[in-house]
């Protein structure tokens, strides 16, 4: 009896497991979908956050990352800033 009762009690969590493969799913491909959503959202972030550019120098390469992706970013740290900033002031 013990026997059938093992097989019983196997059966049961096998069919358990089958019916929450569906949930396990969705919850990976949420988990997936989050983190590539936030690999996406990484160069704006850092470029919102940057000191090398402001004001609408910022805004045209974060519209440039929105629709261009990588490439504009790749790009934003190989010229960026475009113009050279004027933090120094200097008095004669």
């Amino acid at each position: 009896m013990n026997f059938f009762t093992f097989l019983i009690f196997l059966a049961l969590c096998c069919g358990a497991v089958v019916l929450l493969v569906p949930v396990l799913t969705v919850g990976v491909a949420l988990a997936v979908g989050l983190g590539a959503f936030l690999i996406w959202l990484l160069p704006i972030l850092l470029i919102a956050n940057s000191d090398q550019t402001t004001g609408g120098e910022k805004l045209c390469w974060i519209l440039a990352i929105i629709f261009l992706s990588w490439f504009a970013w790749i790009l934003y740290f190989l010229v960026a800033p475009i113009k050279p900033r004027q933090d120094r002031i200097y008095y004669y």
